[in-house]
């Protein structure tokens, strides 16, 4: 726990002091946010939310994929 304090503390010192550490850290939260946030969004629908309406729908359907044997995927 002691390393996660140090490591805080060295965060918000070196952004207090420095002007670049601050732009960098402003740089660096926006871009986690548009990888994370913005990307996820666009690119990656619920894709289990669009092709089932219920939850059985969707349990049955993860359950057959997570249990299907290599000899069910030749035949496809």
């Amino acid at each position: 726990m002691q390393w996660i304090k140090k490591i805080y503390r060295f965060a918000t010192a070196g952004g207090e002091k420095h002007r670049l550490g601050k732009s960098l850290g402003l740089i660096l939260f926006i871009k986690l946010f548009i990888m994370f946030v913005l990307l996820k969004l666009l690119f990656f629908p619920d894709f289990l939310k669009t092709r089932f309406k219920t939850d059985k729908e969707r349990s049955h359907y993860v359950i057959e994929q997570l249990t299907k044997t290599q000899q069910n995927d030749r035949k496809h």
